[in-house]
């Protein structure tokens, strides 16, 4: 089964879909190590790779290549940030053929004007309804495998209301999309209208310190939601652990207790080194075979 046709089939079960969010290829295979069905390729975890803010620095070939490698890294489907498409029609119409391109299993595309910026910061600005709709159309049309997932995403809402996030989000659903993400909304009360409203697929953005509050995945359930996304769980947890470990060592000249706790042959069986020993051991195998046939 493709991960385009996994990922479906995921998105169809009763529970919603949690994807938590990795930027590299050992923080996907992280995800897929503890047991997750599926990784979200974070935007702003790809931007600070790079050493920048989520602020739209980066360019389409940055986020596709990213992404590429996370889904090399791991056997789940990968979804992908997007941003805006990277300019008009023609640009969405590469974007989505170069993520499909790459094994990615789906994205998502927004409506800010560009240089975009997280969608929890303030200072969001975004396009006509007509201009956003004609990038979902355009995406729609490039995907060459009807199973890559196309997900809306708007910031109306941080901008000019919940009424207009609402009718975007339908909008671009009647536009052919398969799934509709509305960002940063601010409380309980308009999270849970969300998908009794939007007429179609809801994803759920869980960024904690963002706008939104953050729910169990029970609540997100119960409320309707079909995909819930992690993007800075990880990005964040290393920041915190690389703080402590870099403060320990300027502190006590030498690395903390907590350093050295995973060996280094663990360290490289995280990363498959039991698989590639393997395959080196079967390929030495077969060429000693060979050298030896008559």
């Amino acid at each position: 089964m493709t991960t385009t046709k996994r990922l479906r089939a995921l998105l169809a079960r009763d529970a919603p879909l949690l994807a938590p969010g990795a930027y590299d290829g050992i923080t996907a295979r992280l995800v897929a190590e503890a047991g997750f069905e599926a990784v979200y390729m974070t935007g702003a975890g790809t931007a600070a790779t790079l050493g920048y803010p989520d602020f739209g620095l980066v360019t389409m070939t940055e986020m596709v290549e990213n992404a590429a490698r996370l889904a090399e890294a791991v056997p789940l489907p990968v979804i992908a940030d997007a941003d805006t498409g990277y300019g008009t029609e023609l640009n969405v119409t590469r974007t989505v053929r170069a993520y499909e391109a790459r094994g990615v299993a789906g994205i998502h595309l927004e409506d800010q004007v560009a240089p975009k910026r997280c969608g929890h910061l303030d200072g969001k600005q975004i396009v006509p309804l007509e201009a956003y709709l004609a990038n979902v159309r355009a995406a729609v049309a490039a995907r060459r495998d009807p199973d890559f997932l196309l997900i809306a995403r708007t910031d109306a809402r941080a901008v000019v209301g919940f009424d207009e996030a609402i009718t975007r989000a339908n909008a671009a659903l009647d536009a052919g999309a398969d799934m509709a993400f509305v960002e940063a909304i601010p409380d309980l009360e308009e999270l849970a209208r969300v998908p009794k409203l939007v007429r179609g697929p809801c994803l759920l953005n869980c960024v904690p310190g963002g706008k939104t509050p953050i729910v169990s995945a029970t609540e997100a359930a119960a409320m309707g939601y079909r995909l819930v996304i992690y993007p800075a769980l990880l990005i964040e947890s290393t920041i915190h652990a690389a703080d402590a470990a870099l403060a320990a060592l300027r502190t006590l000249g030498r690395p903390g207790p907590d350093a050295g706790t995973l060996s280094i042959v663990a360290l490289f069986e995280r990363l498959g080194a039991r698989e590639w020993n393997a395959l080196r051991a079967a390929l030495t195998a077969t060429a000693a075979a060979r050298s030896h046939a008559p």
